[in-house]
């Protein structure tokens, strides 16, 4: 059955700030603006190896994408400045434009640092009644003025979440658009199928294999194409509704794993030291499950090597576990068991078969209750006087070392990040 574009009048702001990390840091430091800037997360030696995590305008137009390596994004912009990032100063900004949006709407969902979602449905009429338009430049306005003159933000305006997106994407950067039903198929008309968020070259390879090469044809394609042939799942019959304006994406998904990951200093490390490294991850992931609130019954511990090989195992337990120890603990009886026969390069742990956390219920063993109460005494002392006041002995000599990454892909855990820095 045929389904018709939205009509409705656009309901849906997309705010994307432009080059976040960079941009802050032009901010922050006049000097560098207008020069080429990027940022990673780390510093000295380790820096002409580390991933650029942003980039400003001036770097990308010298060929600087995010995730080259520093060291070729010096040789295509040799006057490029490398910084380590700042999680404070970022921290600011994404704080002042989560106040600004929620002036507008309390319907508000932030999807990354940089970017964040302001759904006006249902609140027109009691709280703003201008046109979006006008608001999207307005919040431009703020931006300069509670953050800083040389920040920047898109802002696309549109029935549903993925075309405000889209919509905030076509001309970057500080720019302003808007998708209805009317202008919908001349929008599509000047854009690959790349430039829609979720289709890369996996998904475009789908479409072209059914006969559709650009927006316009996948706008066209039947619903039953989509989901019997191209997609062969109910991700079919979403992109047929989300790409005419209807709205699938406003739902949250659940947190099924919490873990951590990191890449090594140096490939020659002794047992000791990446002891010391799984430690600290492993309290850091300690961490974040109680910040969710959940227990975990499976850890899965891995090691990557130099020469490529990947070495995981991971196990499920009777009982759930929360605490910071008991994390460590579970993490290392598996790690022990890897292979010797290569240096290290990447190691992680990761916690799944999440619960929600009964911490707050009294039991009947002794030996629990103890737990409960030494993990909440240790927490509350690392709230009030600093994390990592009380810490593991292993795990000390890594908290320099280690940094805490301020991640664009979700805001989960970035209150949690932010005081850790």
């Amino acid at each position: 059955m045929y389904l018709p574009l939205n009509a409705e009048a656009p309901q849906v702001m997309h705010i994307d700030l432009n080059s976040c990390f960079a941009t802050v840091e032009q901010q922050a430091r006049p000097m560098l603006r207008g020069r080429p800037v990027g940022v990673t997360n780390r510093r000295g030696k380790q820096a002409e190896y580390a991933c650029i995590v942003a980039a400003s305008y001036e770097a990308k137009a010298l060929g600087v994408k995010v995730g080259m390596r520093a060291d070729e994004a010096r040789r295509l912009a040799p006057g490029i400045v490398i910084l380590e990032t700042d999680p404070p100063k970022y921290h600011f900004a994404y704080q002042q434009l989560v106040k600004i949006m929620r002036s507008y709407s309390p319907h508000v969902t932030m999807k990354s640092i940089d970017e964040g979602v302001i759904d006006f449905h249902g609140t027109r009429e009691h709280i703003n009644q201008r046109s979006l338009e006008e608001i999207g430049r307005e919040v431009k306005q703020r931006l300069k003025e509670d953050v800083g003159c040389w920040m920047r933000c898109n802002v696309g305006i549109a029935p549903n979440r993925f075309l405000a997106k889209l919509a905030a994407s076509l001309h970057k950067p500080d720019g302003l658009d808007i998708i209805t039903h009317k202008n919908l198929r001349q929008v599509l008309a000047g854009l690959q199928l790349t430039d829609l968020h979720g289709i890369a070259e996996r998904n475009q390879a789908r479409l072209n294999a059914a006969g559709i090469y650009t927006p316009l044809q996948f706008l066209d394609a039947p619903s039953e194409l989509l989901r019997r042939h191209v997609f062969r799942s109910i991700c079919g019959e979403d992109w047929y509704q989300r790409l005419r304006g209807h709205e699938v994406d406003s739902h949250e998904h659940d947190t099924k794993t919490i873990g951590r990951q990191y890449v090594l200093e140096d490939t020659r490390l002794d047992e000791a030291t990446i002891n010391s490294r799984l430690a600290y991850l492993c309290e850091t992931t300690g961490m974040k499950l109680r910040y969710k609130g959940f227990s975990a019954r499976g850890i899965m511990v891995y090691a990557r090597y130099v020469s490529g090989d990947y070495w995981y195992e991971r196990r499920m337990f009777k009982s759930t576990f929360f605490s910071n120890a008991e994390v460590h603990r579970r993490a290392q009886l598996l790690f022990n068991r890897r292979p010797r026969d290569d240096y290290v390069r990447e190691i992680g742990v990761t916690c799944y078969r999440l619960e929600a956390s009964d911490r707050n219920q009294v039991s009947l063993l002794e030996e629990v209750n103890r737990e409960n109460w030494l993990t909440e005494a240790v927490d509350q002392i690392n709230q009030q006087y600093g994390d990592f006041t009380v810490t593991f002995a292993g795990s000390f000599p890594s908290r320099g070392v280690v940094k805490q990454k301020i991640p664009f892909g979700t805001t989960r855990y970035f209150e949690l990040l932010c005081r850790q820095s």
